[in-house]
């Protein structure tokens, strides 16, 4: 079995830290190659001992370093019309680095950007936190549907015997949320919303779950099959400005595709998930992240 970057499972981190860079014009691919290599080279000393840390690449920047392509690798492009949209904003690097020190995930932060100042540019840079038992800031316990166990792997990662196999296709976006409209809500009202109970995550009977509810249309079945992911999703943010830093991972990125495609209002019945009257999501981008294996071979090149 082709193992997977081991941060990906590295659960009960309290601190999180995502970089997106954006690679500058101009770059040669024997230049992205070193500064990429001289970035993962920098933080495999405190990888699993100090910190937990992934990369992953968009499809561009993926195609530069590696002749092998995972099938289905693409950039992510805007899902939905108007005021209810998921937009792009493909970037080229994602850094995750997440554990119980942020000083350190600093140090580690300042230094991969470093090693990568002569080929990209900070883009992007969100701190994220674990709020109260797991909660999203909404208040409502986030990733409840969360696979366990072995199954986190079965749904993660690209299967044995394919390109980019023991890797995984991740999604990125940044959710701003209007909490004081939705807290305006009665609790009963706010269920309604996402299609659970508040106090312990209880999913809300047929009988009672709109179809218009988080649950109703993230949860979704293509020829009867469930399009599963495994969420790592934090909140980041602080009095004026917070959210959701959603961030999953997929053996298969059409999942994406599926789930997206059923918030915003793009499936046959043209239902928008009414999560999106709440909060909306600022970015929005596809990466690869390969194996240990395929990123060791990077650290080498």
């Amino acid at each position: 079995m082709s193992l997977p970057q081991p941060g990906i499972f590295a659960e009960g981190s309290q601190s999180h830290f995502f970089l997106e860079f954006q690679l500058l014009d101009g770059v040669g691919d024997g230049a992205l190659h070193t500064a990429v290599a001289a970035a993962i080279t920098a933080l495999q000393p405190l990888d699993g001992r100090q910190l937990h840390v992934l990369w992953a690449f968009g499809s561009d920047c993926w195609a530069r370093l590696s002749p092998l392509r995972p099938a289905g690798l693409k950039a992510f492009t805007a899902v939905g019309e108007g005021a209810t949209q998921a937009p792009a904003s493909q970037r080229s690097i994602l850094l995750w680095l997440h554990g119980n020190d942020p000083s350190t995930q600093l140090d580690a932060a300042i230094a991969a950007t470093e090693q990568l100042a002569a080929v990209a540019s900070l883009a992007v840079e969100v701190k994220g936190f674990v709020y109260h038992d797991s909660r999203d800031l909404s208040g409502f316990i986030d990733g409840t549907e969360n696979p366990k166990g072995e199954g986190r792997q079965k749904v993660a990662l690209i299967a044995d015997g394919q390109v980019g196999a023991g890797g995984s296709f991740v999604l990125s976006q940044q959710w701003q949320h209007q909490l004081k409209a939705f807290r305006a809500l009665p609790q009963q009202e706010q269920e309604k919303v996402i299609g659970r109970s508040k106090p312990d995550s209880v999913e809300l009977d047929a009988e009672h779950m709109p179809s218009n509810a988080h649950v109703s249309r993230s949860d979704v079945k293509i020829d009867g099959r469930p399009q599963k992911l495994y969420r790592r999703s934090v909140p980041y943010g602080g009095v004026q400005q917070h959210g959701l830093y959603f961030l999953a991972f997929s053996g298969e990125i059409e999942r994406y595709d599926h789930i997206l495609a059923s918030m915003f209002g793009q499936t046959e019945d043209r239902i928008v998930d009414r999560l999106t009257e709440f909060s909306r999501p600022l970015s929005g981008s596809y990466w690869f992240a390969p194996s240990a294996a395929e990123l060791s071979e990077l650290a080498t090149h």
